[in-house]
C-alpha cells in the first residue's frame, strides 16, 4: 500500500511540475517578445541616421493589444522638437481605407451596395466613355481599375482651387492607357469620387462622416481631416523635401482640401494603432461592431489582380500573388496573407501593414520623402514572424540605391557633354505672351515684365514662376515655390502653320504629375 503522505507529496510535485509547463512558455514568450522589441527598436535608431531622416514615429500592435509605440528623431531639422508616438503626422493615402471603410458602414446599413452604378449618386460623372461612365462601381472606384494610367489626372487637385465636383467634372478630358477592368492605373481621382459618393448617400460632408464614424468611437482625438484642422495644435512634425544635395529641408504643409478622400488624413502612429486594431478585429472595436466582418472581407479580397515582376519574385521569393483590395493592397509573404497600403504626402511618407492571421499590424509615419518606411516595415515583420535568415533590409535598400546612384553617374559620365549654344529666342518675347487653354486643366497665362516671362497656371495660384530661355522656343521654369513635388520643368512652345506661336507643352520628369495631360492651346 501506497504511502498516504508520500502519494499527496507526489501528487503536489506534479501539480507543480504541470503548472511550471505551462507558466514557461509564457514567460519564455514575454521575454522573447521584448528581446525582439529592444532588438526592432535599436535598429529603427540606427536606420533613421543611415537614411538621414529627420523624424518618424512606429506602433506596432499584436492581439489587440499595442505592443510597441515610440517616435525618432525631430519634428522639424531646423527647429527642432522630439517626435513621440503621439506626433501627428500625414498619413496620405492610408486614408483610402478609411474611405472604403465608410463606403462599407452605408452597405451594411443598406443604403448602397458595392456593386451599385455610380452615376447613380454622382449625376455629373462623365468618363472618356460612355459605356464606362454609365457602368463604373463603387468596387471599380476603390481598386484602381478604370483604365487611366497611375496618378492620370492629379495636377487637378495639387494646389488647384477646384472643388471635388468640378475636378469630376473635368475627368472627362482624361484619356485611358487600357481597357476598363482590364489592367491596374493608381487613381486618385476615383477616391476623391468615393468622397462625394459618401456625401451623396449619407447626406454628410465626407470630413465629418469620417470623424464621426471612426475618430470618436475609436478614441481618436488627435487625427484630422484637413491640413486647416492643424492650426492650433501642437506636437505636427514638419514635412521634408530634398535639396540639390539630396539633404533634408523643412517645407510646410499645404491645405488640398479637395483631395482628402483620396489622402486628407492627420493622425499619430497612437491613433493609427487603434484603426488596425479595428481593422484586425473585421471592424469590430472593443464592443462595438462599426463595419461587418463581411465588408471586411470584401475589402481584403483581391478585386483587381497585378503581376509580380520578375525583380520582385527575386527580392521576395515567398510572394506569389499581388493585388488591389478596396482602399487596401494585397499580397502574400512567408506563407501569410498580408493587407497593406502607403502613403505619400509632400514631405511625408508612410506605411500601414496588417497580417491578420497573425493579428499584428505596424504602422511606420515619416516627416520624409525617403522610403526608408518600406524596409522597416519588411525588417519588422521578419523580426515578428521569425523568419529565417532574414535580410538586413534597410541595408538592402540603401545598397541598391547607392548602386543605381553609381550606374546613373556612369551614364552621365560616358554620355555627350552638350555645349551650350550661344542663341536667343526665335522671336521677341511678347510673341509668346497670352491666355493658353487646356481642356481638362484650364488657362495658363504668360505675361512679359521686366524683360522676363512669367508664367501662372491659373486653377493653381502657386503654381507660378520666370521662364529663363533655353534654346529654340524651350525656356526653363523657375518654380517661385520650392514645394518638394514639383520637379525641373522645361516650358515649350509650338508654332502653328501661320508661323506664329499657337501651343505650349510643360515637359517634366516628374513620377507624381504627368504635365504632359496639359494640352495648352493660345487663344489670345
Amino acid at each position: 500500500m501506497i504511502n498516504l503522505i508520500s502519494y499527496t507529496k507526489l501528487r503536489t510535485a506534479l501539480l507543480l511540475l504541470l503548472v511550471s509547463l505551462l507558466v514557461l512558455p509564457q514567460a519564455w514568450a514575454q521575454q522573447n517578445s521584448a528581446a525582439t522589441l529592444q532588438k526592432l527598436d535599436a535598429y529603427y535608431q540606427k536606420a533613421l541616421k543611415d537614411w538621414d531622416v529627420p523624424g518618424m514615429a512606429i506602433a506596432i500592435v499584436k492581439n489587440d493589444s499595442v505592443i510597441f509605440a515610440k517616435g525618432y528623431g525631430v519634428l522639424n531639422n531646423k527647429t527642432g522638437g522630439q517626435v513621440d508616438a503621439n506626433t501627428v503626422f500625414g498619413i496620405a493615402s492610408n486614408s483610402k481605407a478609411y474611405t472604403a471603410a465608410a463606403l462599407a458602414t452605408l452597405v451594411d446599413q443598406g443604403k448602397l451596395k458595392w456593386d451599385d452604378k455610380v452615376k447613380k449618386y454622382v449625376p455629373y460623372l462623365q468618363l472618356y466613355d460612355p459605356f464606362v461612365t454609365e457602368n463604373l462601381t463603387i468596387e471599380d472606384l476603390l481598386s484602381h481599375r478604370v483604365g487611366f494610367k497611375t496618378f492620370s489626372g492629379d495636377l487637378l487637385w495639387y494646389n488647384t482651387t477646384y472643388s471635388r465636383p468640378e475636378i469630376i467634372e473635368r475627368m472627362r478630358y482624361l484619356e485611358p492607357v487600357y481597357g476598363f477592368r482590364d489592367g491596374y492605373g493608381y487613381s486618385n481621382l476615383m477616391f476623391i469620387t468615393a468622397g462625394e459618393v459618401i456625401e451623396q448617400v449619407s447626406g454628410k460632408s465626407w470630413e465629418n462622416y469620417i470623424q464621426e464614424t471612426f475618430f470618436q468611437p475609436l478614441g481618436m482625438s488627435r487625427s484630422y481631416t484637413s491640413v486647416n484642422d492643424l492650426k492650433n495644435v501642437q506636437n505636427v512634425a514638419s514635412p521634408h523635401g530634398f535639396d540639390a544635395n539630396k539633404k533634408p529641408y523643412a517645407t510646410t504643409l499645404t491645405a488640398w482640401d479637395n483631395w482628402n478622400p483620396a489622402a486628407g488624413i492627420f493622425t499619430s502612429v497612437n491613433q493609427q494603432a487603434q484603426w488596425m486594431r479595428l481593422q484586425l478585429n473585421r471592424g469590430k472595436y472593443k464592443n462595438q461592431q462599426i463595419f461587418s466582418e463581411d465588408a471586411s472581407r470584401n475589402m481584403w479580397a483581391m478585386h483587381n489582380p497585378l503581376p509580380v515582376s520578375k525583380q520582385a519574385e527575386a527580392i521576395n521569393p515567398s510572394t506569389h500573388f499581388v493585388g488591389t483590395g478596396l482602399g487596401w493592397f494585397v499580397s502574400d509573404y512567408e506563407g501569410r496573407k498580408l493587407v497593406y497600403h502607403g502613403g505619400g504626402h509632400e514631405g511625408m511618407n508612410s506605411r500601414t501593414v496588417l497580417v491578420p492571421e497573425e493579428n499584428l499590424g505596424v504602422v511606420i509615419l515619416t516627416n520624409s520623402m525617403s522610403s526608408i518606411m518600406s524596409p522597416l516595415a519588411s525588417y519588422t515583420l521578419d523580426q515578428l514572424l521569425e523568419v529565417e535568415n532574414g535580410r538586413d533590409w534597410s541595408q538592402f535598400y540603401l545598397d541598391n540605391m547607392a548602386k543605381a546612384k553609381q550606374a546613373e553617374a556612369a551614364a552621365a559620365a560616358k554620355a555627350p557633354k552638350e555645349k551650350k549654344k550661344k542663341s536667343k529666342p526665335t522671336r521677341d518675347l511678347k510673341d509668346y505672351t497670352g491666355t493658353y487653354h487646356s481642356q481638362m486643366y484650364g488657362n495658363a497665362t504668360v505675361t512679359l515684365k521686366d524683360g522676363k516671362l512669367h508664367l501662372q497656371l491659373e486653377p493653381a495660384p502657386a503654381l507660378n514662376g520666370t521662364l529663363d530661355f533655353w534654346q529654340h522656343d524651350i525656356f526653363n521654369l523657375d518654380w517661385k515655390n520650392d514645394f518638394a513635388l514639383l520637379h525641373p520643368t522645361n516650358v515649350r512652345f509650338l508654332a502653328g502653320e501661320d508661323g506664329a506661336i499657337s501651343q505650349m507643352r510643360l515637359d517634366s520628369d516628374n513620377p507624381d504629375f504627368h504635365f504632359s495631360e496639359l494640352d495648352f492651346e493660345k487663344v489670345n
